[in-house]
């Protein structure tokens, strides 16, 4: 086993085959529900979102973006569609975000990609059937990561009702002296500019912290750190371990009914369109 614990592969044995499942879950995905695909959101050409729509009218439906990880650098939207199976299931839309990938970019340029790509559904959500009003979030490992980013305090019109982060990273700094310093090379300035557990927050974001009980050391002592740095700043924060997961198996079972993760991501969206309509 490495002895570097962000390297992921190292510590999960069944990392291909959960690749491949995921894989082929997301290809089920696009063929069974309604989609409209690659629409962009700005003019580069990784710039596109995917929607998901449940069964039924559309029209006013809540909406809910979920940011795939990878450390910044491999997968895309596509390899992430079955998580729409959930996020529809709960009677939302889905949107699955793409962004350009490390190192061809810097972080700021997919921080900002990711911004617009969010200022894009709030902008037109509504000719698909969505309510803008009935924006949640989600993310896993880099893309908790980013999904932070949209409700910081650099944030324009954060919007952001709650947000579900799945294995997520908020202190970049460690990530220096891992294997992953000569495949993007975090810079001391991103790191700086980047780690949410140096940021404030919108305090109206509620904020749900998932980690699977099976991740290695920093994955969850950064999970705890998070949770208490949000909190001391007023927001409502919740943490949960997932029995039995890992860093991959975890996503992996966000899109697979039934498991513990795709359960609270079903009730967590259902839990805020609700308090939505209510409020």
């Amino acid at each position: 086993m490495s002895n570097d614990p962000f390297r992921i592969r190292d510590h999960v044995a069944d990392f291909d085959d959960i690749v491949g499942d995921i894989a082929r879950r997301s290809k089920v995905a696009r063929e069974t529900i309604p989609m409209v695909g690659d629409i962009a959101y700005g003019s580069d050409s990784t710039e596109t979102v995917d929607l998901f729509f449940p069964e039924g009218e559309r029209n006013g439906r809540p909406v809910h973006i979920f940011i795939h990880g990878g450390y910044w650098r491999m997968f895309s939207k596509r390899d992430y569609s079955y998580v729409a199976e959930t996020i529809t299931r709960a009677g939302a839309i889905a949107a699955i975000v793409d962004y350009a990938l490390m190192p061809s970019v810097r972080m700021v340029t997919i921080v900002d990609q990711i911004r617009r790509a969010k200022q894009w559904v709030l902008g037109h959500i509504v000719q698909y059937g969505g309510d803008p009003h009935l924006l949640t979030v989600s993310g896993h490992s880099a893309g908790a990561h980013l999904a932070t980013m949209l409700f910081n305090e650099s944030s324009a019109r954060p919007h952001i009702q709650a947000a579900l982060l799945l294995g997520g990273l908020y202190e970049l700094k460690p990530l220096q002296s891992s294997f992953l310093s000569s495949e993007i090379g975090i810079t001391d300035a991103e790191a700086a500019e980047f780690s949410p557990i140096t940021q404030r927050f919108d305090r109206k974001t509620e904020v749900s912290i998932l980690i699977g009980a099976g991740e290695t050391p920093p994955f969850l002592s950064q999970a705890d750190a998070f949770a208490r740095h949000l909190a001391a700043q007023g927001l409502n924060v919740s943490q949960t371990a997932l029995e039995g997961s890992n860093h991959m198996s975890s996503v992996r079972d966000m899109g697979v009914s039934g498991t513990q993760a795709a359960n609270l991501l079903e009730s967590f969206i259902l839990r805020y369109r609700v308090a939505s309509r209510e409020g």
